[in-house]
């Protein structure tokens, strides 16, 4: 039976919680959020990023290579996630996604509530780091200050 102080040190001892990651916004109209998506994900890679580290997801229409592989079939779009070796595009919408070390996130459209609630989902994903490109005024307003 342990004594008194060990059992506090045991008590005090921190838990293995996910560490938040790293949040940068990219200013970006509507019209432009698939763009500057694109673009963070170039530099992504120009900076040594692994394409399987990187997961795309859109609050309004699909990526255009989403809509593109999806024009295969589910079965064959869900099978480069799970693969993981490619940067994957996807609707943030999207119950099977796994996580991965960097998310970006083209709030190119969605009603509020679905944008409010697909950028914590991403952060959730996000490993190291969460990329938002979209309007900061209505991000920051559906996010909240201090989130």
């Amino acid at each position: 039976m342990p004594t008194a102080p060990a059992a506090s040190a045991a008590k005090a001892a921190p838990t293995a919680t996910k560490a938040t990651p790293q949040i940068q916004l990219i200013p970006a109209t509507v019209d432009g959020a698939l763009d500057a998506a694109d673009e963070a994900v170039d530099l992504l890679l120009d900076s040594g990023r692994a394409p399987g580290d990187i997961l795309v997801l859109t609050t309004g229409e699909q990526h255009p290579w989403a809509a593109h592989e999806l024009s295969f079939g589910e079965a064959s779009y869900w099978a480069q996630h799970d693969a993981g070796d490619d940067v994957f595009y996807a609707g943030a919408d999207a119950d099977r996604l796994k996580g991965r070390p960097v998310v970006v996130v083209a709030v190119n459209g969605g009603a509020n509530d679905a944008v409010a609630r697909a950028l914590p989902e991403a952060m959730g994903r996000a490993g190291t780091l969460l990329i938002v490109c979209g309007d900061p005024e209505r991000i920051n307003t559906l996010i909240g200050p201090g989130a």
